[in-house]
């Protein structure tokens, strides 16, 4: 497809705020390594004081697989609903930063923008505390089509269907591309928002998506099923094109009857796991809207994401282009 865009995302606009701490802070504000936790605004706040410096980036996973597209030299935009406040501003500086598109309006009333607290420890386990703020409130009315129009790729996060109004926002989109010839595509995003809304997801799955992504746990999740083996057969039903990633174990990339195994690719010390996912959506559906065959495009996807997880956050410290060309994947 010839399109002034590549892809355009939608999803929740949160700022990352990546916080390097201790177990002794997890176990004084009794939080479960590991876990995400929902907080009001004013738990976010006094979590935010309270943990000390960090990193603060443009997050959400739909962004981070934006930013990501941007970063490899690809043409992307996102959509999602930021208030006008201190953290908004961040967000809109930090991903235009990057090179990706985003022009949503700020919110004038409501909640104030998302933030995530990743609080990382030693041992490179992540422990979020989330306040989703005004970013769930994202409406039908939000969404630029001529944006979703010019797009090769929608790409939708799975973390909004928790919303109704997102929901909707959600369906016009697919509906908007896929009647302008896009493809649309789709992040299971969390294993507890698959089981809260699996028979919505799958009817979504089934008439809107063209292309999947999801861990090993969603999966299962989405189909019942007790094992990969298993779920794999129901993915062959569905979309047209299904990505798992497996962490150490590399991904599956599925086309029918065809089936690509990808190997991770370890790049240096496991540091934190933050983004791994959203890296290698990005990196894949790069490739994918450059025409490369789904083999490539799953082993870039592979190789963003075992960059990431080699440092703290989810933008990389070094170049993803440059890192592509050691292994010979772009010129």
């Amino acid at each position: 497809m010839d399109r002034p865009l590549d892809v355009v995302g939608i999803g929740n606009a949160i700022v990352d705020v990546l916080v390097q701490t201790t177990d002794n802070f997890l176990e004084t504000h009794n939080l479960i390594k590991g876990s995400m936790t929902l907080v009001d605004e004013v738990e976010a706040q006094k979590l935010y004081q309270e943990s000390g410096p960090g990193i603060e980036t443009s997050g959400g996973s739909a962004a981070n697989t934006i930013a990501g597209i941007a970063i490899l030299g690809g043409k992307s935009s996102f959509i999602g609903r930021v208030r006008d406040d201190q953290l908004g501003k961040i967000f809109l500086h930090d991903i235009r930063s990057v090179g990706a598109n985003f022009e949503t309006p700020f919110s004038r009333k409501g909640p104030g923008t998302a933030r995530c607290l990743i609080l990382v420890t030693p041992d490179a386990q992540r422990t979020m505390c989330t306040h989703l703020g005004v970013s769930v409130q994202l409406e039908p009315e939000d969404l630029d089509l001529s944006i979703i129009k010019d797009s090769k790729v929608v790409y939708l996060e799975g973390y909004l269907w928790d919303n109704d109004a997102a929901k909707r926002a959600f369906i016009a989109a697919a509906k908007t591309s896929q009647e302008s010839g896009g493809h649309v595509a789709l992040s299971l995003s969390d294993s507890f928002c698959v089981h809260r809304h699996r028979e919505s997801f799958l009817e979504l799955v089934n008439n809107h998506i063209d292309i999947l992504f999801a861990n090993e746990d969603e999966i299962t999740s989405l189909f019942k099923s007790s094992n990969i083996e298993s779920a794999i057969k129901e993915l062959k039903k569905c979309c047209n094109i299904a990505i798992v990633t497996r962490g150490e174990a590399g991904s599956i990339v599925l086309e029918g009857e065809n089936l690509y195994e990808i190997s991770a690719f370890k790049i240096g010390k496991l540091i934190d796991t933050t983004g791994a996912g959203d890296l290698y959506a990005g990196g894949f559906l790069y490739a994918y809207t450059q025409g490369k065959p789904l083999q490539e495009c799953g082993e870039i996807g592979s190789i963003c994401a075992g960059r990431i997880v080699t440092q703290l956050g989810s933008r990389s410290q070094t170049s993803l282009k440059e890192l592509l060309r050691r292994y010979n994947k772009i010129k």
